[in-house]
């Protein structure tokens, strides 16, 4: 099918949320059972523990186990603050927080701690960003916290985006004022799969929300697709996309193609392609690729299509580079556990 489609169902259980754009998977959510490290996202009052000075941060106890906060200037141990949980926690660590608190929806992020009133840059047409600007000052009168207006509310109902930014300032107001405390809490909860995918994705051609919509729009089958390691590329190619404990590991072949360029042209296909490729497994941390085999003169075209493909993606990667082998080196923010995790938690 052509266009976009957003499919909701659950899975024992679990919400479920996914994306196809033609046909193809482009992105999926899925809740982590309940014996998951917190999600991203999740407020808590926590309490400071002692500084780690060697390792530039402290941890804080969370009221589930602890989490890790880079810098500790002006922090006391056993001092209550507000933390936000930041990234996907690696196996036997704590999990990362932030003191910078978001408190995000579909319209609106509003910032305690950076005043000020933003219009995404993404917004572009002035007439639309002056609206928006008189909209959110309207709602934001009289509030010290600062606000960014997202691209999601271009062309979104007014009073949508005025009830939004309203919900997000009264959330922020009441979380602030629980900030001190002698136990840590958790305040406010990470946002399931459905929730996420409201807020963050754009509004599709078709929402599918029906009893058998996961099966109808071919999303189970596109999942199991993905489950496995190799990812089948134009013209033959392909490429293997294998976590390990300290990386992610691609690897890229040519297939049957013995011509000059089919190093070149493999590994063209794979830069476009392994951005979503990573997305929808959930991939994250410090990614290596073997190439297939090319001149250093193509490492140029390589990197262009590489960086054009991470443009269109939502997800922070860093490029890191070439090494001495001539493998290509990319770091990427953890931002969910991995599918293949998540599924091999089911009953």
């Amino acid at each position: 099918m052509k266009g976009s489609v957003i499919a909701l169902g659950e899975i024992a259980g679990r919400k479920l949320a996914a994306r196809m754009v033609d046909g193809q998977l482009d992105d999926v959510l899925f809740d982590p059972p309940d014996s998951a490290p917190p999600g991203i996202g999740a407020i808590y009052r926590g309490i400071a523990e002692r500084p780690m000075k060697g390792q530039g941060g402290l941890t804080v106890r969370l009221p589930d186990g602890h989490g890790w906060l880079r810098g500790s200037k002006g922090i006391a141990p056993g001092q209550a603050l507000l933390v936000q949980v930041s990234g996907q926690a690696e196996a036997g660590k704590a999990v990362p927080v932030t003191s910078r608190v978001l408190f995000k929806s579909r319209f609106a992020i509003v910032t305690p701690d950076a005043p000020g009133l933003n219009i995404s840059r993404a917004i572009r047409d002035e007439e639309v960003r002056g609206k928006l600007r008189i909209l959110a000052e309207d709602v934001m009168d009289g509030s010290a916290h600062g606000l960014i207006v997202r691209s999601n509310a271009e062309g979104a109902d007014p009073e949508e985006v005025a009830a939004d930014i309203a919900a997000m300032r009264d959330l922020a107001i009441v979380v602030l004022a629980d900030a001190a405390g002698d136990a840590p809490e958790l305040l406010v909860d990470a946002p399931d799969a459905q929730t996420l995918a409201w807020r963050d994705w754009a509004t599709p051609d078709v929402l599918a929300d029906e009893a058998g919509a996961l099966d109808d729009h071919g999303v189970l089958d596109a999942i199991e697709g993905v489950r496995t390691s190799r990812l089948q590329l134009p013209g033959g190619a392909s490429a293997f996309i294998e976590p390990t404990r300290a990386l992610i590991a691609v690897d890229v072949n040519t297939g049957s193609d013995s011509s000059l360029a089919a190093g070149l042209k493999a590994n063209i296909a794979l830069a476009r392609a392994l951005p979503r490729a990573l997305r929808v497994r959930g991939l994250g941390g410090q990614i290596t690729i073997d190439l297939a085999p090319m001149p250093k003169r193509d490492r140029a075209a390589f990197e262009q299509s590489l960086r054009a493909a991470l443009r269109a993606d939502p997800v922070e990667t860093a490029l890191a580079g070439w090494t001495p082998l001539g493998h290509y080196e990319l770091q990427r923010k953890r931002e969910r556990q991995p599918l293949s995790e998540l599924l091999n938690s089911l009953p």
